[in-house]
């Protein structure tokens, strides 16, 4: 009785959800959500990625949206339950151009949240399972073309006889994934990538670097890591991985090639993307862009008086070399967030006499510590023996409304605090200069807000909490001679000085390859407009400009971490599709532009 009592309240729910949006009753419809309610859609009905808040925004969303719509055919997937006064189900449906997966959570038989998410366009599947290619034509030809005569012939063709759909400028995991979604789709896809293999983008990196969150959260679309993999994933490891994908999954990669400039012409409603591919100027024609170039966008280096006569070496965290050429040296590392720390232990590691300069406060979380509280319930081994698969994980996670987070995000700080509160007295005590979130909602909020301003610490909290690694606070104001000086006067020798000092937004790619006129006309890339630091309101509700359609017709920003390059990409990639093939895709709730990059 437990198991159907839920699941024929949410049928009850749905045949009231149905019949509202087939007659097109909008009061009948709000009246089917609580006071508090959320109504996330990705793609299904808005073609967009857009959160309604509230009955209102609900209310409008349908009236505009349900004519082209036409939704129907809801049913449970599964069984419902029911826990703490709320009942969840997940959900299939259909609209004209989609067939959908939703989840629902009911608080006294009314919507709490909703979620829509377009799973597959209607006649436009991806060739899988039983609609998979035979591979070959049984029989005898002449005109016998071979898989590889054939693969041959596309890859000389695509790009100069024939002309790509989309062009994805930037080949790391967020290009690959979007790149391997687009070629299940059939959409004649070119990904950019500057470096001579793929994976490069993480075999270049300090010799140190590991991925920080669990191999679980970190799956590709489609190839999931083998169950050998490492918990947490060396960077030569994934570069390797990266590479090995693309070629599984015969992307068309080009190597060795450079953006030098892109312009959109509206009449023609294609752009014209002028590359150097290995020495040789190509010029591309695509009708979509992508920029997967890293959410953080370009490197922040700071002008910082007496660089050029600075008598040691200086350089950006993102040109690191590693840490075996400073052995017994003196080193400066100018930043306190997770390159920061992974260079610091790395050089003290190697025997370097390092001291970390912190400009602003940072979030410390244990590893252990985020993956028990924040990420075990959806992304571990108990999650995957829990029935919990990766996708499933991402649609929990996508079901939860951005507004509500800190709710949740709280008390996993607040517990936090509690378990880890000694490792955080001795930090203290040692001069570092904590911070738990501007309203103490931890790691993931940071993250979305600002992407930055935290450590996940797998070690080098440790060497700062017992001295070994040094702590010096204040802003970096010149070098001079072999000395780096603050600005209240202190003064620290120095053979090499690393600026660990992060990233400017995404927008920064689109002003450097297409034009300033166009970043603005996009805005700020990345941030909730939760009007926190580094995040100015008003509040949009989802990551501005992230995976959903732009200010700038046939622009598309596409990157994150490796979570939401495999998850976003499905979303983004059905958008694409439907363009390449002609769907109509009426957009609502376009993102208004407040900010500039």
């Amino acid at each position: 009785m437990d198991m159907i009592a839920p699941t024929a309240t949410v049928d009850a729910w749905l045949r009231d959800l149905n019949q509202a949006l087939v007659q097109r009753d909008i009061e009948a419809l709000k009246g089917l959500f609580a006071d508090e309610c959320y109504w996330r859609d990705m793609v299904a009905f808005t073609w967009n990625i857009k959160t309604m808040e509230g009955r209102e925004a609900i209310g409008e969303m349908a009236s505009a949206t349900l004519p082209s719509v036409n939704p129907g055919q809801w049913a449970v997937d599964g069984e419902a339950t029911s826990a703490d006064g709320v009942t969840e189900a997940w959900l299939t449906f259909e609209t004209n151009a989609v067939r959908g997966k939703g989840h629902v959570r009911l608080r006294d038989g009314k919507a709490w949240t909703l979620l829509t998410t377009a799973q597959e366009l209607k006649g436009h599947e991806e060739k899988k399972g039983p609609r998979r290619e035979p591979g070959v034509v049984h029989g005898a030809s002449r005109e016998r073309e071979t898989y590889a005569e054939a693969r041959a012939r596309e890859q000389a063709e695509l790009g100069y006889s024939k002309q790509p759909s989309v062009v994805i400028i930037g080949g790391g995991q967020g290009g690959i994934a979007l790149g391997a979604r687009l070629r299940r789709l059939g959409v004649p896809t070119i990904i950019v990538e500057k470096n001579e293999r793929p994976g490069d983008s993480w075999r270049k990196r300090y010799k140190s670097l590991c991925l920080h969150d669990p191999v679980w959260y970190d799956h590709l679309p489609y190839l999931p890591f083998p169950d050998h993999w490492p918990v947490f994933s060396p960077k030569d490891k994934i570069g390797d991985w990266l590479e090995s994908y693309t070629k599984i999954m015969e992307l068309n990669y080009w190597v060795k090639t450079t953006c030098k400039s892109a312009r959109y012409d509206e009449a023609a409603k294609e752009w014209t993307v002028v590359v150097d591919r290995d020495g040789q100027e190509v010029t591309l024609r695509p009708k979509q862009l992508v920029l997967a170039t890293g959410m953080s966008g370009v490197p922040n280096m700071p002008d910082v008086p007496g660089m050029d006569s600075f008598q040691g070496d200086v350089h950006h965290s993102s040109k690191h070399p590693g840490p075996d050429a400073y052995a017994g040296k003196k080193a400066v590392v100018v930043g306190s967030n997770n390159s920061a720390h992974d260079i610091a232990a790395a050089l003290w590691e190697a025997g370097a006499d390092v001291t970390m300069a912190q400009r602003s406060s940072t979030h410390i979380v244990k590893s252990d510590t985020l993956m028990e509280l924040a990420l075990g319930a959806l992304y571990s081994e108990e999650a995957v023996a829990n029935g919990i698969t990766t996708d499933t994980a991402d649609l929990i996670f996508a079901s939860i409304p951005y507004k509500v987070l800190p709710a949740i995000q709280r008390p996993q700080c607040d517990e936090t605090k509690k378990r880890d509160a000694d490792f955080y007295r001795r930090l203290e005590e040692a001069g570092f200069w904590l911070d738990f979130g501007a309203d103490e909602t931890g790691l993931f909020l940071k993250y979305l807000r600002r992407g930055s301003g935290y450590y996940i610490d797998v070690g080098a909290s440790e060497l700062i909490a017992d001295r070994s690694i040094k702590l010096k606070r204040g802003q970096v104001a010149r070098l001079s001679g072999s000395n780096v000086v603050f600005e209240d006067g202190a003064e620290l020798p120095a053979d090499v000085v690393v600026f660990a000092t992060g990233y400017g937004s995404m927008n920064g790619w689109a002003g450097q390859l297409i034009s300033q006129d166009v970043a603005d006309k996009v805005g700020k890339v990345w941030g909730l407009g939760s009007d926190t630091s580094k995040d100015p309101g008003p509040w949009e509700g989802e990551l501005r400009n992230m995976w959903k359609p732009t200010q700038q017709e046939a622009l598309w920003f596409h990157g994150g971490n490796l979570h939401q390059s495999r998850h976003y990409s499905q979303f983004l990639a059905l958008q694409l599709k439907a363009r390449d093939v002609g769907i109509a895709t009426p957009v609502y709730g376009l993102q208004e532009v407040h900010h500039l990059g």
